[in-house]
């Protein structure tokens, strides 16, 4: 499996007045870790785009067990778990001291040929090359 993480501090300008981060900041925390598993497979924005593909996101899910809150350092992880018709990341948020979970959620992303803007019944060839699998 592709997987990579990366490791967040929780800024002041992401929380409310009660010091945990706002919802929807959790998306950006997502595609923070989103774009270091992409990086690791050398397909990310720039190379989807030279492929001739965009990765529209056309589902997003967030479960929220525990907040994080201001100065908070968390681990978010980003596992892609689906390619063969649609790209799954799945995603998880732990507290960095205690490893505890605090979010979950996964995006559901499909290819887009940037010419004609239509979207793949399955994934192209790039995916499966750039994952070292076999379609």
């Amino acid at each position: 499996m592709h997987e990579a993480e990366v490791e967040i501090t929780i800024p002041f300008h992401d929380v409310d007045m009660m010091e945990v981060a706002w919802h929807g900041h959790y998306a950006k925390y997502f595609e923070l870790a989103r774009c270091a598993v992409l990086d690791s497979i050398d397909y990310n924005y720039l190379q989807m785009k030279e492929s001739g593909y965009a990765w529209p996101v056309i589902d997003l899910r967030i479960r929220y067990p525990q907040p994080t809150v201001f100065g908070q350092t968390v681990i978010a992880r980003a596992k892609i778990s689906e390619w063969e018709n649609r790209l799954k990341i799945d995603y998880e948020i732990r507290d960095k001291t205690s490893g505890k979970r605090l979010t979950r959620g996964h995006t559901v992303h499909v290819a887009v040929d940037i010419e004609t803007r239509e979207m793949r019944m399955e994934s192209p060839a790039i995916l499966f090359e750039k994952l070292g699998v076999t379609p």
